[in-house]
């Protein structure tokens, strides 16, 4: 059984910087940060494999790092935006790195999540 835990949402001012840290417990080979603003659908965010490959979506490319050590899950949020402003989730799938990679914008693949932390973006 994987239990994961979010911390280290909160309100920035645009431009700012947030860490997020999931702590996670049991097999999570494949993890994943996602986030749903309201009244959007839920989007992948950043996944990392069990190999240590990773992937970004382009809106946070360059801004955002994805990072992972033994039992937590990180995401460093630098120079964040408005659109940034999101329930932020993380997310972990018994998947290879192939499989991982192939199903990261699929959320419904991923079989555990944390409750979620709040990221609020101000101007």
């Amino acid at each position: 059984q994987v239990q994961l835990q979010e911390s280290g949402g909160g309100s920035v001012q645009s431009g700012g910087s947030l860490k997020l840290s999931c702590a996670a417990s049991g097999d999570t080979r494949c993890m994943a940060w996602f986030r749903q603003a309201p009244g959007e659908e839920r989007e992948v965010v950043a996944d990392m494999r069990m190999d240590g490959s990773s992937t970004y979506t382009d809106s946070v490319k360059g801004r955002f790092t994805i990072s992972r050590g033994p039992g937590i899950l990180y995401l460093q949020m630098n120079s964040l935006k408005l659109e940034d402003t999101a329930m932020y989730s993380c997310a972990a799938v018994l998947a290879g790195s192939s499989w991982c990679a192939s199903i990261r914008s699929r959320p419904y693949e991923f079989n555990y999540w944390g409750q979620g932390t709040q990221v609020t973006v101000s101007s």
